[in-house]
């Protein structure tokens, strides 16, 4: 894509305006808890504490807003925290000459390697950067810096208590989660209907994997119908591929196809209602047209599916019971069992630290693209900082305040935000300095529109960042408006000021890139190394069906993660100016979506052969585990391969698999055995699909 091509695109996202509205309610509780500090602090402390712990107030809220499970009591008091820190050591500094370029530079480092544990704690700790930036203006003496940190603290103990005191749609976002993979689970259904080698997205089970991640003290409140359901769901879905599967479930053609269909759709509805009850909490509804003897497909008025096939639906049928049960009881113990599936559990924020440390950690190197992020952020920040003050200018902190609020990890965010910023901000401003040109209001009326505007932030999250920005823009403007000064020069001095910084944050992007493009043959090889372990994993069962299928869960999700961060990576790569083939010179986009379609392949056949995993009592298939040491070292092997730019070679693991192959043949025919063969067989073909996708490759340039 073009340059003039991709900034079009970005100019346009970041502009869209969607109609979509928060949670009003939700929107004036935030309100209300900025209002709780920032009243108090104006009657007893003035206008500089009650800046500070607006400041505060508004940040945790905003913290409440992000896409999280975690309680949103802990997420405000996490936010308020890290604020008051910053607050603290921000007014420290600006009391010694020279130090405060320092920390600005350090606290922006560290904000952009908040990125490696998350979206919701990088959007957080960029705003710890700009409430710095915004708080150490107010004149106060070093003594009082403790004060200010506490005041901005105590505004995310406010908004926590507003939470507390008002709680609105507690477990929506776990209901929603969980009932949409059970949603997306009966469209699995229907697609395999018409294509029996379809693909399921894996996205709403992430979600719902990291949904069912609780707290203590949210896995003692929860609603029942949140208990067990998701892990009722991870054994449908390879149910439903084993039975769809010409290879390992009903024919391609024929009366036993047919009986499949109806047992899919007879399953799809029954999902629907599953996902019906989960996202409204109403009793369950089961349809009248899903009988028992359909899905079990035992119907003696019709054709009977029989083998594998038949196996298949009698395990949907008692998984479709089972999660119908689930909803109808409420008896903890029962819906606990492990039968059913128990919920996994989060740590506190606390016991979390060292697992945020680790995950910094691992970010911490050159080719990392939070760790560049992090230098660009410390960079631009700084650089605009001190010309800012070099130059004089009047309220010189909107410049890389500008920057630290614009800048993200990758190009389309970067811009798309960067033109939203800059023009919400002239739109905010303008409106803010009218008003209090016409208004005159005194230090209580523009706590008020101050606190209006909060709301009104909260409100539009959904909208677009042009219209939030517009928001906190006055929001700011109603707050610093508190100081004596002429509103019309201030306002043009901050639009001013905010086009210089958000121009200089796009030009550094631009100069200094993280091109997602570059990291696709990377991203490429991860999910197929993963994809190996998982396949070896269930062979491996097979083997040695006594170890069970821990170790299967592990590799799933691995192989899950893998896919999710290369399909974020080819989607963020599609809207960067760069040419695919000068960032990539040695595989082509042609070669790496046939690639991709090889290891989705080979994704699939594991799929399969999980849904037959062999029980621990049963006994085991000869070879299968020697086979799946091979499979595992072969494509790690492969995976390192394209990496560095060479051929792959599959020579040993295909003698492998004729040597096993033939060792099965010579055995009694088994269920067990025949479904292996047929899995081993899907996922050699994945294999070989895989090597001629990459086998011919262009050289690499020499010196790269």
């Amino acid at each position: 894509m073009s340059w003039s091509a991709a900034l079009r695109d970005t100019v346009r996202t970041g502009l869209t305006v969607d109609r979509a509205l928060s949670n009003p309610r939700r929107a004036v509780r935030g309100a209300l808890g900025a209002a709780l500090v920032v009243f108090p602090t104006l009657a007893l402390g003035g206008p500089g504490l009650a800046t500070s712990g607006a400041m505060g107030a508004f940040i945790a809220g905003t913290a409440t807003f992000q896409r999280s499970f975690r309680p949103r009591v802990s997420l405000a008091v996490a936010a308020g925290v890290g604020l008051g820190v910053s607050t603290f050591l921000g007014y420290l500094a600006a009391g010694v000459p020279g130090a405060f370029p320092v920390l600005l530079a350090l606290w922006a480092f560290a904000a952009g390697m908040a990125w490696s544990v998350g979206p919701s704690g990088g959007v957080v700790a960029s705003t710890t950067v700009s409430v710095m930036l915004v708080v150490v203006q107010l004149p106060v003496s070093v003594p009082a810096a403790l004060g200010h940190g506490l005041i901005c603290a105590l505004g995310g103990a406010a908004q926590a208590l507003a939470v507390t005191l008002w709680p609105i749609e507690s477990w929506r976002a776990q209901r929603d989660a969980l009932a949409d993979t059970y949603a997306s689970l009966a469209d699995y259904a229907r697609r395999l209907r018409q294509d029996p080698v379809a693909r399921v997205d894996p996205a709403p089970f992430i979600l719902a994997r990291e949904a069912a991640t609780l707290t203590p003290w949210q896995a003692r409140h929860r609603p029942p119908e949140l208990r067990g359901l998701r892990g009722i769901a991870e054994r449908i879905r390879p149910t439903l591929a084993a039975l769809a599967d010409p290879g390992v479930g009903a024919p391609a053609e024929g009366p036993e196809r047919d009986r499949a269909r109806e047992v899919l759709a007879a399953a799809a509805e029954s999902m629907d209602a599953v996902a019906r009850a989960i996202r409204t909490g109403e009793p369950l509804r089961s349809p009248r047209t899903t009988p028992t003897l359909t899905l079990a497909g035992s119907d003696p008025e019709g054709p009977r599916l029989t083998g594998a096939a038949r196996r298949s639906a009698r395990r949907l049928a008692a998984l479709l019971r089972t999660a119908a049960d689930t909803l109808d009881k409420h008896d903890q113990d029962t819906i606990s069992s492990p039968a059913i599936g128990i919920g996994l559990h989060r740590p506190s924020m606390v016991r979390l630290l060292p697992v945020a440390l680790q995950a910094v950690r691992r970010q911490l190197q050159p080719r990392s693209a939070v760790f560049q992020h992090a230098v660009r952020l410390s960079g631009v920040v700084t650089v605009a900082y001190l010309a800012a003050r070099l130059l004089g200018l009047e309220h010189g902190y909107w410049a890389p305040l500008t920057a630290a609020m614009v800048m993200r990890p990758d190009f389309a965010q970067t811009y798309s935000r960067g033109v939203a910023r800059l023009a919400g901000t002239v739109a905010g401003v303008a409106v803010s300095t009218a008003v209090v040109q016409l208004l005159h209001p005194g230090p209580w009326l523009s706590a008020a529109l101050a606190v209006g505007c909060i709301g009104g932030a909260y409100l539009t999250l959904r909208t677009g960042y042009a219209v939030m920005t517009a928001c906190i823009s006055s929001y700011v403007v109603f707050l610093l408006g508190l100081q004596p000064g002429d509103p019309v020069h201030t306002a043009l001095v901050r639009v001013a000021l905010t086009l210089l910084g958000g121009a200089t944050a796009l030009v550094a992007y631009a100069l200094f890139p993280t091109w997602q493009t570059a990291r696709l043959a990377e991203r490429l090889a991860e999910w197929l190394a993963a994809a190996g372990r998982y396949s070896a994993a269930v062979l491996t069962v097979y083997g040695d069906p006594a170890q069970g299928g821990g170790r299967v869960r592990a590799a799933l999700l691995d192989f899950r993660e893998a896919r999710s961060e290369l399909l974020l990576a080819m989607e963020r790569a599609d809207a960067e100016p760069v040419s695919h083939a000068a960032k990539l010179p040695d595989l082509s986009r042609r070669q790496l979506d046939r690639a991709r379609a090889a290891v989705g392949l080979l994704g699939r056949s594991t799929v399969l052969m999980e849904a037959h995993l062999p029980g621990r009592d049963a006994p085991p298939v000869p070879g299968a585990a020697e086979f799946a040491e091979e499979l595992r070292y072969a494509t790690s092997i492969a995976a390192a391969a394209l990496l560095v730019g060479e051929q792959v070679d599959f020579g040993g693991l295909r003698s492998a698999h004729e040597r096993w192959d033939g060792r099965l043949a010579e055995l009694p025919r088994t269920d067990r055995t025949e479904v292996a063969r047929a899995g081993a067989r899907l996922v050699m073909a994945a294999v070989a699909d895989l090597d001629r996708a990459v086998r011919t490759r262009r050289p690499v340039p020499s010196g790269t």
